[in-house]
């Protein structure tokens, strides 16, 4: 018989073997396509960034000297905002001309009080919970922005007829979309370690399940091939049989993987994972990468079960596994974890993270977490040869563990390297969260809403505005003004280079009373507001520029402004968005605020939080006064998007991986209760209680269970410790304490995985088990 004759015969046993043998082959593609599935997504990723990256470039306004007037140029502003903490991406375009040009996913310009929308944004505004935003957004859609002018099918985005726009309002003046951003800027030198070692965290797990999936079955399919030796077949050809019957359960699962991952890329625009949304063609696998998955997948497999016989003679009589098992050795499995160390600790650091530290820390984790996988079963034996008498139930579990702790390895490795991959992130997250976080000075009981706005052409903006929230429900309080220069009038003096200048702040009393300390304040005072310290002028300084009595040029020199003799001075303070307040204070009375040749716009809003939607009405309140009107949302702490959304992401992918592990664990052990059957039932005819043999089931696992997570703690601290040596970061206690939430994660999800196999475990322990052909 020929080689391929002996695999096409292990296909016909995995398919040809009645109900038990098809249940096992579809466990094996289940777990297999499960394993595609997870694989094929990861490929896609670098096509998901590129994609997006591309029509983020091809939107964006190119960036260049401000292009003349022409009739294919076009003013444009930025008009984005927040709703429900959303981002919603605004562009406000005026063409100055027949021939400008149209922004991707648009065929045409909108007009006068026009707007296209996303189909996102569409939705939104279309349904109930988008009236707010309806309000803010005063525009009659007209079209929808194809997928070429998205980075993705979730995004909020619009472009609408800057009908305001002027001059010295917009953004700037462009003749093209388009802007090449130019070559990849290198990772952060920590982001960098932080993703290597997430992908690592995430994918290993996969693969140890892919190997354990080829293993369903295994008692039953040995006790089939000893009926092949008894016929004549040698070992060899006992093991291409084998290697058939593991194909036949990975290829379908390859094919159950690629549909199902067709399925989910035709779905891809409806989930956001890690603040990233996808269109479908943007899922596609690189071509090298999914060859690898689609190769490896079925190798693994078949490796898994060729390395389960080695332990095990299939003669013509029946398997032999001996009295005892084989002792395990111990040297070849500290190899990938001593390597790991080396890779890690050998080469050190000397300048910035490049792409080979990246690769470096890659094969670190993966050596090191392949160790871990690999020491679990001798662990679990050599403890298992160790353990003394006890009840029946423990003497069961530990008799069990002792012939066969590999099964049981294999049952909570996947958990195992995932909790250690968690640990380490975690670890790593911890250490290095305080470089993706700053104060910012703001003062979060005196203002929820900040608002700026670099240069109005309407003085009475502060006005208006103020007008506008104190009529808006769930606003408390605001304060306004506008923010300009004055320098000493004349010509330079002798050594100067420039005149010197001082900040000019125009507001009504109220407003000033929040930006510096005022004895008294009524309409048409003036007042010189001075600092200590490194944040503002020097007193000399102040007064060489501004003082009472004197004459100021307000907006480089457009004109000349004489400061009352009576101004006073007063101490600045930091303003509700922590900034600084120095220079010169006037009321209106004081200086007309259309004297500032090119004014900006400054301003807090105080909210009432017990007021549902009052930010959003507040927000509402500013676009009526004008769109261009920044509203930021006043925050103590700053966190830098990127890392947040790399933490959040990871840690829900960790979570989702540690799921899919558990699961497949759960049929793991309903598979090997299927089985014992046989020697449940007999242990039960016996006389043996059952409540003993579920107690031994709870013990067979949480011995390894425990053992597991002890490893996984050490491991996952050793790796954190040494990739953070990599970062040049210290170890400290608090970093430590991330191991025993993580831990007692996975113990969790394997005692629950436990639990729910009782009721197969009682099926399996009833008198028909006895049952033999």
């Amino acid at each position: 018989m020929s080689a391929l004759s002996e695999l096409v015969l292990g296909v016909r046993f995995a398919v040809a073997g009645g109900r038990s043998a098809w249940a096992r082959t579809l466990m094996t593609a289940l777990g297999t396509g499960a394993a595609v599935v997870l694989l094929l997504i990861a490929a896609s990723v670098p096509s998901v960034l590129a994609g997006r990256d591309g029509r983020h470039q091809g939107r964006e306004v190119t960036v260049s000297e401000s292009a003349p007037r022409s009739p294919g140029s076009f003013l444009y502003a930025d008009a984005s905002t927040l709703f429900g903490g959303t981002p919603v991406r605004g562009t406000l375009l005026r063409p100055d001309g027949p021939r400008a040009p149209v922004p991707p996913g648009l065929d045409a310009l909108p007009g006068p009080g026009e707007m296209a929308v996303s189909p996102a944004l569409g939705r939104l505004l279309a349904a109930p919970e988008g009236r707010l935003l309806r309000e803010r957004l005063p525009y009659r859609t007209v079209a929808r922005i194809g997928g070429a002018g998205l980075v993705g099918p979730a995004e909020l985005a619009y472009y609408a007829y800057g009908s305001g726009l002027g001059e010295r309002t917009a953004d700037g003046r462009a003749d093209s979309f388009g802007h090449n951003m130019g070559a990849d800027r290198p990772s952060s030198a920590v982001l960098l370690p932080l993703t290597t070692v997430a992908l690592v965290v995430l994918l290993l797990p996969v693969l140890v399940f892919t190997a354990a999936a080829a293993r369903f079955g295994g008692e039953r399919r040995d006790r089939r091939l000893a009926a092949v030796r008894l016929v004549g077949a040698d070992p060899a050809m006992v093991r291409r049989m084998t290697a058939g019957e593991s194909l036949a359960g990975a290829l379908p699962g390859l094919v159950a993987g690629a549909a199902l991952f067709a399925l989910v890329r035709e779905a891809a625009g409806w989930f956001t994972v890690w603040d990233v949304n996808a269109f479908p063609a943007d899922l596609a696998p690189h071509p090298a990468l999914a060859a690898a998955v689609l190769v490896a997948v079925p190798l693994c497999a078949v490796a898994a079960s060729q390395t389960a016989l080695r332990g095990v003679a299939v003669e013509p009589l029946g398997v032999v596994r001996g009295t005892g098992p084989v002792r395990r050795r111990l040297w070849w499995r500290l190899v990938p974890i001593a390597a790991g160390l080396v890779v890690l600790v050998v080469p050190g650091r000397t300048g910035p993270v490049s792409a080979w530290d990246a690769a470096a820390v890659a094969a670190g984790a993966l050596l090191t977490l392949a160790g871990v996988a690999a020491l679990l079963p001798w662990l679990i034996e050599a403890v298992a040869r160790r353990l003394g008498g006890g009840p029946v139930s423990w003497q069961l579990a530990v008799r069990r563990l002792r012939v066969d702790g590999g099964r049981a390895a294999r049952a909570v490795s996947g958990v195992v390297v995932a909790a250690a991959g968690a640990i380490a992130l975690l670890m790593l997250f911890g250490a290095v969260q305080s470089d993706f976080m700053r104060p910012t000075q703001l003062h979060t009981a005196r203002a929820q809403l900040g608002l700026f706005s670099l240069r109005t052409d309407h003085p009475e903006e502060p006005r208006r505005l103020l007008e506008e929230l104190s009529a808006t429900e769930g606003v408390t309080g605001a304060s306004a003004a506008l923010t300009g220069s004055v320098r000493r009038p004349g010509p330079l003096e002798p050594g100067e280079s420039f005149a010197p200048t001082t900040a000019l702040t125009v507001a009504d009393c109220a407003s000033l009373r929040e930006l510096a300390r005022l004895p008294s304040c009524a309409d048409g005072d003036v007042f010189l507001a001075r600092v200590h310290g490194v944040e503002g002028p020097d007193d000399d300084y102040l007064a060489e520029t501004a003082r009472p009595g004197g004459w100021v040029d307000v907006g480089h020199g457009a004109s000349s402004w004489g400061i009352p003799a009576t101004a006073r001075t007063v101490e600045g303070r930091r303003d509700p968005l922590g900034r600084m307040t120095f220079g010169v204070l006037a009321t209106p009375g004081a200086l007309d605020p259309a004297a500032l040749p090119e004014p900006g716009l400054s301003a807090a809003v105080f909210l009432d939080r017990s007021v549902p939607d009052a930010a959003e009405r507040a927000r509402n309140a500013v676009a009526r006064v004008s769109p261009l009107i920044r509203v930021d949302t006043v925050q103590d702490l700053a966190r830098d998007r990127q890392f947040t959304s790399l933490r959040r992401g990871v840690l829900v992918a960790a979570a989702l991986t540690m799921a899919v592990v558990a699961l497949s664990l759960l049929v793991a052990t309903v598979e090997q209760l299927r089985d014992r059957r046989r020697l449940l039932s007999s242990l039960v005819a016996f006389g043996t209680p059952r409540r003993t043999l579920v107690c031994s089931v709870l013990w067979q696992t949480a011995l390894p269970v425990a053992l597991g997570m002890a490893l996984a703690v050490a491991a996952g601290t050793g790796l954190g410790a040494l990739v953070l040596r990599l970062i040049d970061r210290s170890v400290t206690g608090a970093e430590l304490l991330v191991a025993w939430p993580v831990a007692a994660v996975g113990a969790a999800l394997v005692a629950a995985v436990t639990l729910l196999s009782l009721p197969a475990l009682w099926r399996q322990m009833r008198p028909d088990g006895l049952r033999t052909e």
